[in-house]
């Protein structure tokens, strides 16, 4: 990429740069999660112009687009991974900061295993829908298009969901 090259710059402001705002609106909408969506769009538009240098672009907002759809998908990857510390590092025990009773915290990790149980046991898409509504927040919208389906089917699948979730802690003495 040579930005004092006029023709690659005619180029990136012609068939690269006027898609940028909606990359940025399709990115908010597609990945409401994703902490910088305008750093995304930003990557994703300097990604584009440098494979422009390599070669012929055919799709410039096809190739953009794409782009910032994997850079998403990586930063939603880098986000699940887990730092862990050492127990010596932290500034007091965590166990001193839990103010319950052995008995009732293993009760209590008791009745999140039986709930995990429970979730398990539901099918794939019927998990998958509960557990973006319940875990994850995401409205009945926003889950329809991330997975491609209606929002009827979102209904109907998180009231399944948590009918079955209720009917499998009931058989635990659990509400």
């Amino acid at each position: 990429m040579n930005p004092t090259d006029p023709d690659s710059a005619r180029w990136y402001a012609d068939q690269v740069q006027p898609h940028a705002a909606e990359l940025l609106a399709w990115l908010r909408h597609r990945y409401p999660a994703l902490a910088d969506p305008e750093n995304v769009v930003q990557e994703a538009l300097t990604r584009v112009w440098l494979l422009h240098d390599t070669g012929a672009v055919d799709s410039p907002r096809a190739l953009l687009f794409t782009t910032a759809r994997h850079l998403a998908i990586d930063e939603q990857r880098r986000r699940r991974i887990v730092t862990f510390e050492s127990i010596t590092e932290n500034d007091e025990s965590f166990v001193l900061l839990n103010e319950r009773s052995a008995p009732d915290q293993a009760a209590i990790n008791q009745e999140l295993e039986i709930l995990t149980q429970a979730i398990q046991s539901l099918p794939q898409r019927c998990r998958q829908v509960l557990t973006l509504r319940k875990i994850y927040g995401l409205s009945q919208k926003e889950i329809a298009t991330q997975l491609g389906i209606s929002e009827h089917t979102v209904e109907v699948q998180v009231a399944n969901g948590m009918r079955r979730c209720s009917a499998f802690l009931a058989q635990y003495g659990l509400p």
